[in-house]
């Protein structure tokens, strides 16, 4: 089974409570207008990498993290590698996992085996982004957007807890922005 990747960070904190590797899946069909990351959107971006690899690379992380963080793109269009994904984390390892989807939480529960998925997970959280209800804290990005604690792990105090934004630079000299509310750097030199 493989996964079509945009981007992976190793240790980040504005992408849910403690250091967490965050994995940007790529492909979206859901045209939420104002997305933040409309470079994942395109079903031909991004690079192709076997589940088994994937959860190598957390695991290199080892100690230093506190859990995964699923976006995107939509992870739910990928739904097959993101189930045999969230299943190895959570059956060998101690990792907390949540879970961004523009899917609506009455969606996500219609899809087939969405049982199995929504046990292996913390947190969902749920709902198109809507640009006119425009929160960017809390790990919501819009007032629309719904939090569903699947485990007693985490909860509103935790997420509200969680930085809005992060900026890195990489070994590579990029300037990376992330999390519910990063800065808009667009027009400046």
């Amino acid at each position: 089974m493989e996964l079509r990747v945009h981007h992976l960070i190793m240790s980040s904190q504005a992408n849910g409570p403690g250091r967490r590797a965050v994995l940007w899946l790529q492909g979206c069909s859901l045209g939420c207008s104002g997305c933040f990351n409309p470079d994942t959107h395109s079903l031909e971006g991004g690079t192709r990498y076997a589940v088994h690899e994937v959860f190598d690379q957390v695991m290199r992380a080892g100690a230093d993290i506190e859990g995964v963080t699923l976006s995107g793109g939509e992870p739910l269009q990928q739904f097959k590698g993101v189930l045999e994904l969230v299943t190895r984390i959570r059956r060998q390892t101690s990792l907390s996992m949540i879970v961004f989807t523009g899917y609506q939480f009455e969606e996500v529960q219609r899809m087939p085996k969405s049982g199995l998925f929504l046990s292996h997970i913390d947190v969902l959280i749920a709902g198109r982004y809507d640009a006119t209800q425009r929160l960017g804290h809390g790990l919501l990005g819009s007032a629309n957007k719904t939090l569903h604690f699947m485990t007693n792990r985490y909860g509103p105090d935790s997420l509200r807890a969680v930085p809005e934004a992060e900026v890195f630079v990489t070994s590579a000299g990029e300037v990376v922005t992330t999390g519910i509310n990063p800065p808009d750097w667009t027009g400046i030199p």
